[in-house]
C-alpha cells in the first residue's frame, strides 16, 4: 500500500481525530476549518489509503473488570518461519493479547496482555504457552501502575499547528 502525501490540512485532521475520533464531521470540519464536504472527503481518502487503520473507543481496563496488565517476553525453542507464524496466529487469535511484536536480539516475541486478575493470567499462560513444546522461556512483568497510556502517534511538528 502506497502512503500518500499529506498536507497540512490531512494532518490537522490527523491530529484532531487521535484526540477524539469521536467527533463529528462537523464538529471537526470546524476544528480544522474546512468544509464539512472537504473533511468528509479527506477523511474517506485517509482510511481508502491506509493511513486511519480504524477508530475505536479506549476503555478503561478497571472500569471493566480488566485491571491486571503484562508485558510478557516470549523465546521459542525453533524459529523456523512456520513455527514462528504458528505461535503468532494462536498468540493473535486470544482477546487477552492487546499489542504483539515479534522481536528480534533478544525474546521472539514481546506481548501486552490484559486480563481480570492472576487468575486469568495463569489460564492464559497454560492455554499459549505451557501447553506449547516449542516455548522454551516466559518472562513476565506485571504492572503496578499505568503512568501513560497513549496510542496516539507523535505526528509532525506541523500537525500541531492550527489552521
Amino acid at each position: 500500500m502506497m502512503t500518500p502525501q499529506l498536507d497540512a490540512l490531512d494532518w490537522r485532521i490527523l491530529d484532531q481525530l487521535q484526540t477524539d475520533a469521536s467527533l463529528s464531521n462537523q464538529a471537526l470540519a470546524e476544528r480544522v476549518h474546512v468544509s464539512p464536504a472537504t473533511c468528509l472527503r479527506r477523511v474517506k481518502r485517509l482510511v481508502d489509503c491506509g493511513v486511519i487503520e480504524r477508530r475505536v473507543a479506549l476503555l478503561s481496563p478497571d472500569a471493566i473488570g480488566a485491571g491486571l496488565t503484562a508485558v510478557v517476553e516470549i523465546t521459542l525453542d525453533h524459529q523456523a518461519a512456520e513455527r514462528l507464524a504458528g505461535f503468532e496466529e494462536r498468540v493473535i487469535a486470544e482477546p487477552a493479547v492487546q499489542q504483539c511484536y515479534r522481536t528480534s536480539s533478544g525474546p521472539d516475541f514481546v506481548l501486552v496482555v490484559q486480563v481480570r486478575d492472576m487468575d486469568a493470567y495463569h489460564a492464559l499462560v497454560q492455554r499459549l504457552f505451557t501447553s506449547d513444546a516449542n516455548v522454551r522461556n516466559v518472562k513476565s512483568y506485571f504492572s503496578v501502575k499505568r503512568s501513560k497510556f497513549a496510542p496516539a502517534l507523535a505526528l509532525p511538528q506541523q500537525a500541531s499547528r492550527s489552521a
